[in-house]
């Protein structure tokens, strides 16, 4: 792993309205080329260091990512600078372009599909850290919990590069070609529970509050959610019991963490496909 990080410490800076907002940071132009990720209040600097490793593993790896600047200290709230990449999200191209659906959902299986051919032993386990959120997810019934551990323990292990969090908004469209961003969930591991958890944010996936064009979302995200999982079968050719086996376990470790309006939606699926 990297070192710890020098933190620039940084404190009255006035940064404007953000470019963009998510459920963990706020997005705010800097600088020259760059952008601020600036993180909500209970991020701790550690937590934001740990996201500038991963970043930095998976830019050496050879992965199309922005590149890393510096750990920063804004007004008492950490921060990640990161080159500025001129696109847009393919989500937002997607609702001013309904028409291109199955372009843009196999253009998402395709970088998928592309990702798990990769190795990057330094990142951490994708088991492991399952294991923790669901020991650690106060809404699972104990007997469900259990059963939810048999089903990983006959689960296969594997060592690809799996982001953790993929889907359409983390996909910037460029003229230099597509870039992922959000990488703070990097893994090593399975390539199908990496399916599962897009395959569940298709299914389950809460909108943020704000979101234009949630008709036309809700509407075309089964459409997206087939065509997406048919072409990546199509380029990775694997059992699709195997992926159903991996939904629930990817369901309890998301109950962990505490999307609004999810919590129901997650244990429903949990009971209804866990085998207990």
């Amino acid at each position: 792993m990297i070192s710890r990080y020098n933190v620039i410490s940084m404190s009255r800076v006035s940064l404007g309205k953000p470019i963009a907002l998510g459920r963990t940071a706020e997005i705010y132009a800097w600088g020259e080329g760059q952008i601020l990720k600036l993180f909500q209040d209970k991020f701790s600097v550690g937590r934001v260091e740990y996201e500038a490793r991963i970043a930095a593993i998976v830019h050496a790896a050879g992965l199309p990512i922005p590149a890393l600047g510096e750990v920063v200290q804004i007004n008492g709230r950490a921060g990640l600078i990161y080159e500025r990449v001129a696109g847009v999200s393919m989500l937002e191209t997607f609702k001013a372009k309904p028409g291109r659906l199955f372009q843009f959902a196999h253009l998402l299986a395709e970088l998928q599909a592309e990702m798990h051919t990769y190795r990057v032993p330094e990142l951490p386990s994708l088991r492991q850290r399952l294991e923790k959120k669901i020991r650690e997810t106060e809404t699972l019934p104990s007997d469900v919990r259990r059963a939810i551990f048999e089903t990983l323990d006959k689960l296969p292990d594997d060592d690809c590069l799996c982001h953790g969090d993929f889907h359409p908004d983390n996909v910037l469209l460029t003229a230099r070609g597509p870039i992922i961003i959000d990488w703070t969930d990097a893994t090593r591991g399975s390539p199908l529970a990496d399916v599962a958890r897009t395959s569940l944010l298709f299914r389950v996936g809460a909108l943020a509050p704000g979101t234009s064009a949630r008709w036309l979302l809700s509407v075309g995200r089964r459409w997206f959610h087939l065509a997406y999982l048919k072409r990546y079968f199509q380029l990775r050719p694997g059992d699709p019991r195997q992926l159903s086996a991996w939904q629930p376990v990817i369901a309890a470790a998301r109950l962990k963490e505490k999307i609004p309006g999810e919590q129901e939606q997650l244990l429903a699926l949990i009971k209804r496909i866990a085998v207990i």
